[in-house]
């Protein structure tokens, strides 16, 4: 059966071998809770669709217009056999709960390092910030690079803001895009720190420059706040 979970996905979780990233556009708060509440009655009404799936996760977005959402997977194989069996009747039905909903194009993920806080299991993250970047062109080597230097200025950033969690870094299967899941204690801990000194967040460090200006880095998809809203997994 599905099952519905307050819990925080684990994303360091060892045998999710393909976690997807999707957003929705739905237009409007209200629409976003109805969306939300179509997701769940769709979903508990039925059996857990597939063994490869390991849970399925929604955020509404502090624009008011969007859902971000995340789906833990063994593997590939298993989306594709979830898609050919099951996922038309729960698009059917929440479409017509809620007509007129844009899907943005599904990010397929590997994940690639995640950096926590020694305090963070005694915190409830208040806010997800995703950050979206994109390169120039595949390239693997570079996305590690990247994602690789981001740690080093991280370790050492002399002011680390104190309302973050954790961080943790994806890589496209495409070969283009880096997405950092990343955890904070609440929405107004991420707005202090994009107003600290330094172009966002990050002090104005030699590491911090050249991550800022890595060769290939082209218009990310930039950041945005999330709210945990919905969790599903199987019983």
């Amino acid at each position: 059966m599905t099952r519905r979970t307050d819990a925080h996905p684990d994303l360091t979780r060892p045998e999710v071998k393909a976690p997807f990233f999707s957003t929705w556009r739905v237009g409007t708060p209200e629409r976003q809770k109805e969306t939300v509440e179509a997701i769940a009655s769709t979903w508990e009404s039925r059996p857990w669709p597939i063994e490869g799936l390991l849970g399925y996760y929604v955020y509404t977005g502090h624009d008011g217009t969007t859902l971000l959402h995340h789906s833990q997977w063994a593997d590939e194989q298993a989306y594709e056999a979830f898609t050919k069996a099951h996922r038309q009747e729960r698009v059917d039905e929440i479409d017509t709960a809620v007509p007129g909903i844009e899907r943005v194009a599904l990010g397929r993920y590997r994940h690639y390092r995640s950096g926590t806080r020694p305090e963070a299991e005694r915190r409830v993250p208040g806010c997800i910030v995703i950050v979206d970047v994109e390169f120039e062109g595949p390239d693997p080597d570079r996305q590690r690079a990247w994602v690789d230097a981001v740690f080093e200025a991280l370790e050492s950033e002399p002011n680390q803001h104190p309302g973050g969690i954790s961080a943790h870094f994806h890589l496209s299967t495409d070969g283009t895009r880096v997405l950092n899941y990343a955890e904070w204690e609440s929405a107004q801990h991420h707005i202090d720190a994009l107003a600290a000194p330094g172009e966002g967040i990050g002090s104005a460090t030699e590491l911090w420059k050249r991550v800022q200006t890595w060769p290939g880095l082209t218009e990310s998809g930039g950041v945005s706040r999330y709210e945990y809203a919905l969790g599903l997994v199987p019983e």
